[in-house]
């Protein structure tokens, strides 16, 4: 199974632990780096990843999250694809930043798209599934 970790997800365990959703989604989040870390999940990186991870201004989280680049088995590179399905998602709504990320992981054929932002979690993108950390981990659970 692949999956496609966003932004938002890599930096959660950096964000206030004292809210318990964060707490959660934090534990839910490093499970499944556990899981890919194991080879139950193939992960995919990409350029979007890169892109936004080295404007992050916090050093640390930047060279945490980037270490997950060598983990990953696949590597998402540009192509005109991805940016002509990333336009179609900007009329959903979506972010630019969020279109193209999205789009790595349909190009990039992955069964699941995990984050923590709660304005993409539930939006239906054919082609691919958008899952909080939390109900990844629990969907994955029930399938054992």
């Amino acid at each position: 199974m692949k999956i496609y970790l966003d932004t938002c997800c890599y930096n959660r365990p950096f964000d206030n632990q004292n809210i318990i959703k964060i707490q959660l989604e934090s534990t839910a989040k490093l499970y499944i780096q556990n899981e890919i870390r194991k080879g139950t999940y193939n992960l995919v990186w990409s350029f979007m990843l890169d892109y936004e991870n080295n404007d992050n201004p916090y050093e640390e989280k930047r060279k945490n999250i980037q270490k997950w680049e060598k983990i990953a088995t696949e590597y998402c590179d540009y192509h005109e694809d991805i940016l002509l399905c990333g336009k179609k998602l900007q009329k959903l709504g979506i972010k630019a930043n969020d279109t193209l990320q999205i789009a790595c992981a349909i190009f990039s054929n992955c069964d699941y798209f995990i984050t923590t932002d709660s304005k993409l979690i539930n939006k239906k993108i054919k082609g691919i599934k958008i899952i909080n950390p939390i109900d990844f981990v629990d969907k994955m659970e029930e399938l054992d």
